[in-house]
């Protein structure tokens, strides 16, 4: 049994105000989850598909609807818990009620050491690289930048490397969290405005793609790359090229599980987290197969596979300069995305020092701007120490390796909860139970297990070859195991002050 709060965190002064209602509710989960995905990763994982003699369109196409179908399964089912705990803090408190405080801990934490700061940093890093479009930022010398650790048995870091984004990004962090610092309203209007400006860009970018004359081909949806041989690829091979593509789509999709952190701000929250989420995850659906079906028109998968930058590629074909277009699109998108995160996660580790498993002072609101001021703080810090950890395909596919765990856990525990809690009251029900869950927890499983072969193999490649490498899914992991010192300390010293 947890230990009660404090009565000076128990006082209406220092608690969170519920202050969003269902638009904002769906712009943060729009926002969170429309970033530098859809621009960065679609070339990513048409290569991945490629590399696998797998380059058809239809099939990065199936994987993009896939990732989405199996993202809604997760929000649909992640909406009836919601409905049934509507408080700040999200998952951490769902775990804490279906699997008990330790697990929940590990969640909180996996939150704080990787998933959501791992997030903030990697958006905030695509930021600052598309930023040098307009502008230089400072370098070290090559022999300075490229200095490295190894990290026994999870592999080689490089803390110097693009010194010049890393810094800029940091700098994007700082400056956003103090807009988060001094009101949640501000940075809801904060968010609106960019989730608003994104859509609008990624929507204007596929009306140019289909209508510009002579830059397309429908023939491009069915153009297979020259190296595709599906005849001569077995089950286990398609398996692991297909959870290998969903790495990025998993990326692009992830964040909509950010409006359950704080659900103590949302008005009437039993009611508009569910609704929300449904509609938050309908239209990034639908602009994502939207935008990738633009992308296939104009650029044919043997190109886009070839591509860092889709999006700058595809409009650079309408006129010239597309390419800053784009990079100033990306840093709209990523400006709003970024924001919405740090919004949204702090919220956990505030949740966690009220249960006493976390130091206390980040437990306490703002007095005067009503805001969890000190876990914004200390997200910011270690956001900005993750910058130097690594490049963003190593934080993006380490965090969504970590999420998918929780992911899973969480699923299932919906069936935890109603044997558990059968009477508790439930404004919302996941539609299709027991198959909906059921499908997204199996999936997650073969998921998890298909990205720690591919993580392991990309490894043994890397290093045969002499390259510098990291086991992303083990980095992480370990991040997340770190915290159980955190944990028994904690636990002891409540146990004490009883």
């Amino acid at each position: 049994m947890q230990p009660e709060p404090t009565t000076q965190n128990k006082s209406p002064k220092r608690n969170l105000l519920p202050a969003l209602g269902l638009f904002t509710t769906t712009m943060i989960i729009v926002g969170a989850m429309i970033g530098s995905g859809i621009f960065r990763k679609p070339g990513v994982m048409a290569n991945d598909l490629v590399g696998f003699g797998l380059g058809l369109p239809e099939l990065l196409l199936g994987v993009w609807l896939l990732a989405g179908i199996i993202t809604l399964f997760g929000a649909l089912t992640n909406a009836e818990i919601a409905s049934m705990i509507p408080e700040t803090g999200g998952q951490y408190i769902y775990f804490d009620k279906m699997y008990g405080s330790l697990f929940a801990y590990l969640y909180g934490w996996g939150v704080f050491a990787v998933i959501q700061t791992g997030s903030i940093a990697s958006i905030a890093y695509v930021f600052a690289e598309y930023f040098t479009r307009f502008a230089d930022l400072p370098h070290l010398s090559p022999a300075t930048e490229s200095l490295a650790f190894t990290l026994p048995g999870i592999g080689v870091i490089q803390p110097l490397k693009d010194i010049g984004i890393k810094l800029a990004a940091a700098g994007l962090i700082i400056l956003l969290t103090i807009i988060n610092y001094i009101g949640v309203r501000f940075g809801g209007m904060i968010q609106n405005f960019f989730t608003v400006a994104k859509v609008a860009a990624i929507v204007a970018l596929a009306i140019l793609a289909f209508t510009m004359p002579g830059v397309g081909s429908a023939g491009n949806f069915t153009a297979a790359a020259s190296n595709t041989a599906v005849q001569g690829i077995g089950a286990v091979a398609i398996a692991l090229a297909i959870a290998k593509a969903l790495d990025g789509a998993f990326w692009a999709y992830d964040g909509w599980n950010n409006v359950t952190y704080i659900a103590g701000e949302i008005r009437q929250p039993q009611r508009v987290i569910p609704q929300g989420l449904i509609y938050g995850m309908g239209t990034v659906i639908t602009i994502y197969i939207l935008i990738n079906l633009a992308y296939l028109y104009v650029l044919p998968m043997q190109e886009m596979a070839g591509s860092e930058l889709v999006a700058a590629d595809v409009a650079s074909k309408f006129f010239e300069g597309g390419d800053k277009w784009i990079a100033a699109a990306v840093m709209i998108s990523t400006f709003g995305t970024t924001n919405g995160t740090i919004l949204a996660s702090a919220r956990v580790y505030f949740s966690m020092a009220r249960q006493n498993v976390f130091p206390r002072f980040l437990g306490n609101a703002h007095p005067r701007f009503h805001t969890p001021a000190a876990s914004l703080v200390v997200q910011c810090f270690w956001s900005v120490m993750l910058l130097f950890s690594g490049s963003f395909d190593t934080l993006t596919d380490m965090l969504i390796f970590v999420s998918w765990i929780f992911y899973a856990a969480g699923a299932w525990g919906v069936f935890v909860l109603r044997r558990r809690m059968p009477d508790h009251p439930r404004p919302y029900r996941v539609p299709g139970f027991p198959i909906i869950p059921a499908i997204f927890v199996v999936f997650a499983v073969l998921y998890l297990g298909l990205t720690i072969y591919n993580d392991l193999n990309d490894y043994s490649i890397a290093t045969a070859a002499g390259q510098p490498a990291i086991i992303k899914s083990l980095f992480g992991l370990i991040l997340v195991a770190i915290g159980l010192p955190v944990y028994w300390f904690y636990r002891k010293n409540s146990q004490r002050s009883r």
